[in-house]
């Protein structure tokens, strides 16, 4: 409970200008893998994609904050999921068969991820903030006015941790859709500590937790300050749900049932967003 991470933005980082015709659509090219890397994705992915499908149906997952969620869906439109990579694993179980499309790095990792979400019910799109980061997001926004609900690891692929990438807040001026932030937390669980993520794998039968934060609305007519300040109401989002969901084992019921309660009273800042959004 209580980090807190810092944000840094380069000057222009964040401005995005609406093109009137979008590109063609366009999936970046994955890099020339030895024979032995092709041989290892399907390896790699048989084994994932096995393990989620028995690990996931033992796990107790409650939702705080759950409203939030379901406003975007009741709303009729799509929204744009923002977490961090730490919680990847959990937010696959409890996220599948919805037809969301992720953006999927080309890389080695991204191609053997492929096959374990494709078969849990995702769409891909393939990109990254480094290789086809451009084409992807304007793949990403053709999903959306589609009625597809998108989503990012917002620190990923490679971090750094716990630093989010603006791509969302991009892809809400240029489309109107809103951002919804969440985070799962478990109780018991290993943490891979070296990993630049410290990814967590919840054990068998475990709680677990996700908390959900009222939707992000960016102006379609955003300008650079405003594009700033939704990025850092986003990370401060992020770190909040992280924050309560991480800590939430280690509070008393008395304390759980306050948090509880205040999640359920809608947030005024939600109804200040929707108006901005509007405008």
């Amino acid at each position: 409970m209580g980090r807190r991470s810092s944000s840094r933005y380069r000057s222009g980082l964040l401005y995005y200008t609406a093109v009137a015709n979008p590109v063609t659509p366009f999936e970046a090219r994955p890099p020339e893998l030895s024979f032995w890397r092709r041989l290892q994705i399907p390896i790699i992915a048989g084994a994932v994609y096995s393990f989620i499908r028995l690990l996931g149906p033992t796990i107790r997952y409650e939702v705080i904050g759950v409203h939030n969620a379901i406003q975007i869906r009741n709303s009729g439109e799509p929204g744009i999921g923002a977490f961090w990579h730490r919680c990847i694993l959990s937010a696959l179980w409890i996220w599948r068969e919805r037809g969301i499309v992720v953006l999927n790095t080309v890389n080695f990792d991204g191609q053997w991820t492929r096959r374990v979400i494709e078969p849990l019910g995702f769409g891909t799109v393939q990109g990254s903030s480094t290789r086809g980061g451009v084409e992807g997001l304007t793949m990403m926004a053709e999903r959306l006015e589609k009625g597809k609900h998108v989503a990012f690891t917002i620190d990923g692929p490679r971090g750094p941790r716990y630093v989010a990438k603006p791509g969302p807040v991009i892809l809400a001026r240029r489309t109107g859709k809103p951002i919804s932030v969440f985070h799962i937390g478990v109780d018991h669980g290993h943490t891979f500590k070296k990993s630049w993520d410290q990814l967590r794998i919840p054990f068998p039968f475990t709680r677990a937790v996700m908390f959900v934060a009222p939707p992000i609305r960016v102006p379609m007519d955003a300008d650079q300050e405003m594009m700033k300040e939704k990025q850092a109401e986003m990370q401060a989002a992020l770190e909040r749900v992280r924050d309560l969901a991480e800590g939430w084992f280690d509070l008393g019921e008395a304390e759980k049932d306050l948090i509880r309660d205040e999640w359920r009273q809608p947030a005024l800042s939600e109804t200040s967003s929707a108006r901005a959004g509007s405008n």
